[in-house]
């Protein structure tokens, strides 16, 4: 059996992102539909443009590796992606529903941001400097999207579905 090296972990980390990154752009729009609050709505919009650019900017660091831009089935989006659509059916037209959605979105970006920062430094180790700029571009974008959707949660989704109950 070959020596596992951090190049082979790098590139492992990479499909396993990628991966993710195509199954939120297919969720996106299901979560963008669902959502009643038309800031909830304009976030799920517009996280998804940029994971088009998440994804771009991925194909570009497979590039710089010389290997092909290829998924890995990660399970971890999967289930995150599986307990969306759980809340979607079962908060369903209830004023809870952004709170749940925006609470599943940030789930989402908390695997990213830990994804991409591990990516990041093990691209700096490996000497990928412009991977590891990509990467950390993306890493930023993943931060103001969480922040962003915590304002939507503080801000209105929250407080809807408490003054509800």
């Amino acid at each position: 059996m070959p020596v596992k090296t951090l190049e082979a972990l790098f590139y492992d980390g990479l499909k396993d992102i990628y991966y993710a990154e195509r199954q939120i752009l297919k969720a996106l729009p299901k979560m963008a539909r669902a959502a009643q609050l038309p800031d909830s709505k304009a976030a799920f919009q517009k996280h998804r443009d940029e994971t088009e650019e998440h994804v771009e900017r991925l194909q570009q660091v497979f590039e710089i590796m010389g290997k092909r831009a290829q998924g890995k089935t990660c399970e971890a989006i999967q289930g995150i992606i599986a307990e969306g659509e759980e809340i979607m059916e079962e908060f369903k037209a209830s004023p809870a529903l952004d709170a749940g959605l925006i609470s599943t979105a940030q789930a989402v970006e908390h695997y990213e941001i830990a994804r991409y920062g591990t990516l990041k430094t093990w691209a700096k180790q490996l000497g990928l400097e412009k991977a590891a700029l990509l990467l950390d571009q993306t890493l930023q974008e993943e931060g103001a999207t969480d922040k962003a959707l915590t304002k939507i949660a503080l801000s209105a989704a929250n407080n809807k579905a408490k003054v509800a109950a």
